[in-house]
């Protein structure tokens, strides 16, 4: 399934800034950063479960915000695109 990731991260602080950088490489793995805060990633269940669990252990409750939006497996006709920035079919042949 299709899940957008958003957070805000609050970098008043130098915990702030860890906290911003943890939170952004965990989803870099898992996904593709659309916009600076905001990732597409494609998961299975147990993937989604490690992930969140993970994510909100590194944010803090009180300071930061962290939301997930749940597209489903039907994704492809409830996502529009426009403007410059292209993504690759997270589901298609990657070549390296």
């Amino acid at each position: 399934m299709l899940v957008l990731i958003t957070y805000d991260v609050s970098t008043q602080s130098a915990e702030g800034k860890t906290r911003l950088r943890k939170v952004a490489k965990e989803c870099v793995n898992y996904g593709q950063r659309v916009q600076n805060s905001v990732f597409e990633c494609i998961l299975d269940a147990s993937q989604l479960l490690l992930l969140k669990d993970r994510l909100v252990s590194l944010i803090s409750e009180k300071e930061d915000s962290l939301r997930f939006y749940y597209l489903g497996n039907n994704y492809q006709t409830k996502v529009e695109h426009f403007g410059k920035k292209t993504s690759y079919m997270a589901e298609g042949v990657l070549m390296i």
